[in-house]
């Protein structure tokens, strides 16, 4: 790659592009993972995303956490192969399919054809895949496009087929039920995500019913429903354990009534008024076991031994209704969860007499045939002649109808194919914990709450396109067989030359059952999508049908490193990890990065139609790639914390990081030439050890001291994952190298010492901006590249190469590191910077030569190590005399302040004391407080970090206020003050 003259401004999108070429040219990806065959494979999964629609800023920072990681592993001596991989199954492509073909029901695609609503599915699921590798390009990430992996693709499908054979045979699976939002106007469940897409404002029948004790049939408990079509399939009925109950004689009816004792505005409209007797109260636990009568006996003869009794949970409460909830297990989703979890029906069979239009069966004899919502005032009108309607109203509320149909949803019991989670839990929190994660909380806060409350995983969908389940069946689902891979189909069903395995092409082949002669029917559904990437691990590599794929597997799985956003907690991140339990009882993966969400600039979702936020590309082509990758992983959205997105955060990486570490390159390879073109001798790094060029000047031990401390930090930091701490150090040490070392050194980096100096001043700069280059690769990788082709003219051998990312991260330096004397710089930096802080305050310009400066600190040590420094402190602040003194007393006083934000959460209501404590501390006090670290007020620990000191002038200088300005070095130990930046 040619660099001509550097121009005194940079456009770094340009360069970019030229990098980008070069890179193209030399076939840079393709050729790194040729010279890292044979080293130890690094593995990574990439999770799948959709290619209906482009990359928005989610993709973006995810994909530059993953491009971060996998480079620097490659950096360290790894071979990582990256694959881009399509999620190309599912409810979105088929949703715009439906939208513009007009589909509405399931007897509209049967209509169409199972085939050609498939083929249209299939022409649109790669719309954008080429936008997507043209950005993903641009923002510098290097992944293979060309052997990329689709979920539509026969052998990823067939490798998800294994997987769940896997998961039969060891009676991880069952048919049940799932409670879904139904449309019986198209027959099929629908999504949550459709079933919120059309809300509408109706009223509905609202009665309150009464229930009599089995052993006391006066006392009624009443319960309240808006549906009461599903009053005919009560199973139980529910209450909450920690509520109160009552039971009240109503006197102008005579009947005894139980209900929630904060509910009694259900049966009267004002409580206080009501002429009633109370008989007694109870807590709901008190009530579990009680049995009644049901309102119809339908269900009696299967299900009276072990139905019809009182249980309690949480899910009850006292916003509406009785307190009391009926229990329809077929019609709702906890209905169906309580009813299950105390044994009143099975998981496997549910009484739902409401077949797939909306109309009852048997045994709902009196009403079969009338659809549900018709049926409400008939059951209504039955009840009510059996003396159980206590109140009968209108309720007036928003509810959801079917996009399509525009029919009212309800709640429906459907057929489902589960794998048995609940099972695996105990084994779920054991994985869980094997792996490591960034930010640790979402592991074992979110993620393990998650697992700790894990249900059985729905794998399953009444869908068209997607994985078709590999299970034949007869029509009574007594005998079954699973299928694990296409020759097995084609050996049972007698065919050859399957080649596609969508439903179109295997839906109607039939197998003759080996044992019984019996024909089986494959089972209508699909998998869930979520199925399908959870199966990445295998089906991305077509494990285990290759040789090839199982050589990879042994050495890939479980996967290094994965990375995602936080709402992948409940998704990709437990597919995964459910799988790989159900089937090698290991996580399946080792290291885990969890970003947060990027909001727009006002905190709301980032949103098209309130063009809420820039375009990405445009961010891009106005101020770079590696600026946008340095403004997203130096933010908090890499702890998994919300990132407010704001265009000027790019723009104030590029003035405050990018264009100073460019002035820094500029200006060394000018004077790199300048010293070429005066002595005919060229810079070359390695002339001299790192000691060497370190032992002539002070500036140069020290930031060879600071480049080696960094090289330390950096790898420790990236073994444990933790860019959020990274990235600050890599932009402290730039901010240190252009806004001191080379500020410091000036003259001397121009040759205006002495030739020798001016040699290895440059030789030194060398060094540091060429290490600098290949630990900045991983994140700035654009730029790391044209600084590094101009830069590897005046390196060593070993760091030749035809681009910066075929190196390797820099070794240690721990013998040039010295930790004092760093320590030592920090403190004349501070001494500096407040210097010049005073100046400003008093409107003195830096021009102006001062007398003296009087520096304050306590430890004797600290202004020993400023005092070694002194030329420096005396040149940058333009003082003939620094003025040393350990007396702080005599020149300020110290007060304290608690940070309300940190120790209010902390202390709750003690708050109020311990700051009333810390704002009273005297001088000394706070002293102590700031040389021990922590200080015991009320009866807690308080930590200096949670506390404001502040100096201000001592008594006796009062009033000479007006002339003097103090410089008082913090009083912070030693250690503290070689602590970096870590956030």
């Amino acid at each position: 790659m040619e660099v001509g003259e550097l121009p005194e401004r940079l456009s770094f999108p340009q360069e970019e592009e030229n990098v980008q070429k070069y890179w193209e040219r030399i076939g840079a990806f393709e050729k790194s993972n040729e010279l890292s065959k044979g080293r130890k494979v690094f593995s990574f999964y990439d999770g799948p995303p959709f290619a209906t629609g482009l990359p928005h800023y989610g993709h973006i920072l995810a994909g530059t956490i993953k491009d971060v990681v996998t480079r620097y592993a490659y950096q360290t001596g790894h071979h990582v192969e990256r694959r881009f991989g399509w999620d190309c199954h599912g409810l979105p492509i088929e949703f715009e399919i439906e939208q513009a073909l007009g589909i509405k029901t399931k007897e509209d695609v049967l209509k169409f054809g199972i085939g050609n609503y498939n083929k249209q599915c299939r022409q649109i699921v790669m719309r954008f895949a080429g936008e997507w590798e043209r950005i993903v390009k641009r923002l510098g990430r290097w992944i293979d496009f060309e052997n990329d992996y689709k979920t539509l693709s026969t052998s990823y499908m067939e490798s998800v087929w294994w997987v769940f054979k896997q998961l039969y045979e060891k009676g991880l699976v069952y048919r049940g039920f799932k409670v879904m939002p139904y449309s019986t106007g198209c027959t099929t469940p629908l999504s949550n995500f459709e079933a919120n897409l059309n809300y509408k404002d109706v009223q509905d029948p609202a009665v309150t019913a009464a229930f009599p004790l089995k052993d006391d049939p006066n006392t009624l408990l009443l319960a309240w429903t808006t549906t009461p079509w599903t009053l005919p399939s009560n199973m139980m009925l529910c209450v909450n354990a920690e509520m109160s109950y009552i039971k009240i004689l109503d006197e102008k009816t005579g009947k005894t009534y139980v209900l929630a004792e904060s509910r009694l505005v259900q049966l009267y409209k004002d409580p206080k008024k009501a002429k009633f007797t109370v008989l007694e109260r109870y807590q709901g636990s008190d009530m579990v076991g009680w049995k009644y009568e049901p309102l119809f006996d339908y269900f009696v003869p299967e299900y009276g031994d072990r139905a019809f009794f009182l249980v309690s949970d949480d899910y009850v409460t006292d916003d509406s209704g009785t307190g009391i909830v009926h229990q329809a297990p077929a019609f709702g989703e906890d209905d169906y969860r309580v009813c299950v979890a105390v044994g009143a029906v099975d998981k496997s069979q549910l009484p739902c007499p409401v077949d797939e239009s909306g109309r009852f069966l048997e045994p709902v004899h009196d009403f079969v045939g009338v659809y549900v919502k018709e049926a409400d005032k008939l059951i209504v009108d039955a009840i009510k002649k059996k003396g159980r309607i206590v109140k009968n109203e209108q309720y007036f509320h928003s509810y959801p109808f079917c996009w399509r149909s525009e029919t009212p949803l309800i709640y429906k019991a459907v057929p489902a194919w589960f794998v048995k989670a609940e099972e695996l839990k105990d084994k779920l929190l054991e994985n869980n914990l094997k792996s490591s994660w960034v930010p640790k909380f979402v592991q074992t806060n979110r993620f393990g709450n998650w697992l700790e409350n894990v249900r059985d995983w729905n794998v399953s969908r009444n869908r068209y396109w997607g994985t078709p389940l590999p299970i034949w069946t007869n029509e009574a689902h007594t005998e079954r067989l699973v299928i694990g891979s296409v020759e097995e189909l084609e050996t049972l069903c007698g065919k050859s030359g399957i080649v596609d395995i969508h439903r179109e092409n295997i839906d109607d082949l039939e197998i003759v059952n080996p044992e019984t002669g019996n024909v089986l029917k494959r089972v209508e559904e699909v998998f869930d999508c979520w199925f399908e990437s959870g199966s990445m691990p295998y089906a991305s590599i077509h494990y285990p049908f290759t040789e090839e794929a199982r050589n990879y597997f042994g050495n890939a799985f479980p996967a290094d490193f994965i990375a995602e956003g936080l709402d992948q907690t409940r998704g990709w991140f437990y597919t995964l990890t459910v799988l790989a339990t159900a089937l090698y009882d290991k996580p399946a993966f080792k290291n885990c990065i969890v970003n947060g969400l990027v909001l727009a600039e006002d905190g709301k979702k980032m949103s098209k139609r309130l063009k809420n936020y820039p375009d990405p590309m445009t961010v891009v082509n106005e101020h770079g790639s590696d600026a946008l990758r340095l403004y997203l992983i130096n933010s908090p959205v890499v702890r998994a914390e919300p990132l407010r997105f704001r265009e000027a955060g790019v723009r104030d990486v590029v003035k405050e990081i990018m264009l100073p570490w460019f002035n820094a390159y500029r200006f060394f390879v000018q004077n790199a030439k300048h010293l070429e073109f005066e002595t005919g001798e060229s810079i070359k790094v390695g002339t001299h050890t790192a000691k060497e060029m370190g032992s002539r000047n002070p500036m140069d031990h020290w930031v060879m001291s600071s480049l080696g401390s960094l090289i330390h930090f950096v790898r420790q930091e990236m073994a444990a994952y933790r860019l959020f701490t990274v990235v600050p150090r890599l932009v402290h040490f730039i901010e240190d190298l252009t806004n001191w070392y080379v500020r410091l050194n000036r003259p001397r980096l121009k040759g205006a010492i002495s030739l020798d100096d001016w040699r290895i001043g440059l030789e030194n700069l060398a060094d540091v901006l060429l290490a600098l280059s290949r630990l900045m690769a991983s994140f700035t990788p654009f730029f790391s590249e044209y600084t590094y082709q101009n830069l590897k003219n005046y390196a060593p051998e070993s760091l030749q190469s035809e681009s910066v990312h075929f190196l390797m991260v820099p070794e240690l330096r721990d013998d040039v590191v010295d930790e004092k004397f760093e320590a030592a710089v920090g403190r004349m930096q501070e001494a500096i910077t407040l210097g010049r802080v005073a100046r400003e305050r008093r409107n003195v310009s830096l021009k102006q030569p001062l007398g003296k400066i009087t520096l304050v600190h306590r430890d004797q040590n600290v202004l020993d190590s400023v005092m070694s420094l002194e030329s420096y402190v005396k040149s940058e602040l333009n003082v003939q005399e620094v003025v040393y003194s350990t007396l702080e007393s005599e020149f300020v006083v110290l007060k304290a302040d608690a940070d309300g934000k940190i120790l209010g959460k902390k202390l709750g209501k003690s708050f109020a004391k311990v700051h009333k404590a810390v704002r009273s501390m005297t001088s000394d006090q706070v002293q102590d407080l700031e040389s021990n670290g922590s200080v015991e007020i009320e009866g807690h620990k308080i930590e200096a970090c949670d506390i404001r000191i502040t100096r201000d002038l001592a008594p006796s200088l009062k009033d000479q206020a007006e002339h003097l300005e103090t410089v008082c070095l913090r009083a912070v130990s030693e250690g503290e003050r070689n602590k970096r930046p870590q956030s």
